[in-house]
């Protein structure tokens, strides 16, 4: 039987040059180095060198989105971490805050004792210095974990400048509290957007637009409402010269607002041009911070009294190291805060902080307030909520083209113990290090 001839064979490949023309049938659509679903998302190609495209011979599978949920597809998982970062946020700042604040307010006008042993206590300048104290060492102790500088970068003199003026206003803040509601002292807190934008004005010529106006006339108009429509003064004083005692409680609120506007402003224009880690800057703050306070409490021979005092009523030390303590873990929730989700969350944080704070101080320490006093209350914080999301997207903005001013607004209207006198450097905020 005769077999067929065998079919021919095909004639060998030849070597095509690398750059020679190819038929248009043997192009691809899709390139080697990008999958279908690359595209589907929306991904941008990118140019393959020639050195590595003719080692590619086969076009990647498509890959299949993941499922909502899982580590891979991040969509659920990424959204649920930020809701837990925002809570933790809110919890901390205005848990510690409102802790700060009971506390301040126990401390100043609660007598510690009982009967004939009842005294209270006085040395305000003695809860300034271990607050800065405790706020110290923990940013020596943060140093030390982050390995980072702990020399002074800027001169020493202006660290103390800044410092002096925020230990004479933080002196302020709790005297006031002998003579004023924590109410009316928390209230207060909220004007200061005044004198910042005075002191911003004389010392670096910056300018405001018209709803910067509009937002601290609201303030002042709650303010003035508030005061002018019940009682202003500490419970301790009602049955006394109520008059006066209210006056001299709101000059010393003046002096607070005045000095921790001019802290702000001041320690902006100092510490221009330096690069410094935020925790290097509270470092040297509260170091000069508590040299200058026990300067002070030497000088008057208030060191010795306010040790008998604490000897005598041992409870009272609790209260102060735990109000120092709580100060500090809000300092540290709001620079966190302000590093994760910049400066609007953190003002909306902030504001209703600072009404809860009226509103809890009221129940415990039972300071009652009229219905005008309440209206002023709302138009307050009605006119901060307003500033705050009015300014939200334009402080992201301006984070993003001027890092530096950005950051040292970006604590606003708030305490100089809140602060202690530190803000973000630009260039931290701008890396995301705080």
């Amino acid at each position: 039987m005769l077999l067929p001839p065998p079919a021919p064979r095909p004639p060998p490949a030849t070597h095509r040059p690398f750059n020679a023309q190819r038929p248009e049938h043997s192009k691809i659509s899709i390139p080697l180095h990008q999958s279908s679903a690359s595209q589907a998302y929306g991904a941008t190609p990118t140019a393959v060198p020639p050195s590595a495209s003719h080692t590619a011979t086969t076009i990647a599978p498509s890959r299949v989105p993941p499922p909502p949920g899982t580590m891979s597809g991040g969509g659920t998982v990424a959204g649920s971490s930020t809701v837990l970062k925002i809570v933790g946020c809110v919890v901390g700042v205005v848990g510690s805050l409102l802790v700060y604040g009971i506390l301040q307010e126990r401390i100043m006008t609660r007598p510690y004792g009982e009967g004939d042993d009842a005294e209270s206590f006085k040395f305000s300048v003695f809860l300034v210095m271990t607050n800065r104290c405790v706020s110290m060492m923990v940013a020596i102790l943060v140093l030390a974990v982050l390995q980072s500088n702990l020399a002074p970068v800027a001169p020493i003199y202006k660290y103390a400048a800044v410092s002096a003026s925020n230990v004479v206003a933080t002196t302020c803040q709790y005297e006031a509290l002998k003579y004023v509601s924590f109410p009316v002292q928390t209230l207060g807190k909220c004007a200061k957007m005044i004198p910042v934008m005075i002191w911003g004005f004389a010392i670096n010529g910056k300018r405001y637009n018209l709803a910067d106006y509009m937002v601290a006339a609201g303030v002042m108009a709650g303010c003035t409402v508030f005061a002018l429509y019940g009682s202003v003064t500490a419970s301790k004083h009602k049955a006394g010269a109520e008059h006066e005692t209210g006056m001299f409680g709101i000059a010393l609120m003046l002096g607070y607002l005045g000095f921790d506007g001019f802290t702000s402003t001041f320690q902006d224009k100092l510490f221009k041009g330096y690069q410094m880690e935020t925790y290097n800057q509270m470092l040297w703050v509260n170091f000069c911070s508590a040299i200058i306070s026990s300067f002070w409490l030497m000088s008057d021979a208030s060191m010795g009294k306010a040790i008998e005092f604490i000897t005598n009523h041992p409870e009272s030390l609790y209260d102060v190291l735990i109000l120092s303590a709580a100060s500090t873990c809000g300092q540290l929730c709001i620079l966190f805060t302000i590093r994760e989700f910049g400066a609007l969350l953190f003002a909306t944080i902030m504001t209703t902080r600072q009404f809860l704070s009226i509103l809890l101080s009221c129940i415990i320490f039972m300071h009652p307030l009229t219905a005008p006093q309440w209206a002023g209350t709302a138009m307050v914080f009605s006119a901060l909520y307003y500033q705050a999301f009015l300014k939200g997207n334009k402080k992201t903005e301006k984070a993003e083209n001027d890092p530096d001013s950005a950051a040292a607004s970006a604590t606003g209207p708030y305490g100089a113990d809140e602060k202690k006198g530190l803000v973000p450097s630009g260039k931290e905020v701008k890396n995301g290090a705080v």
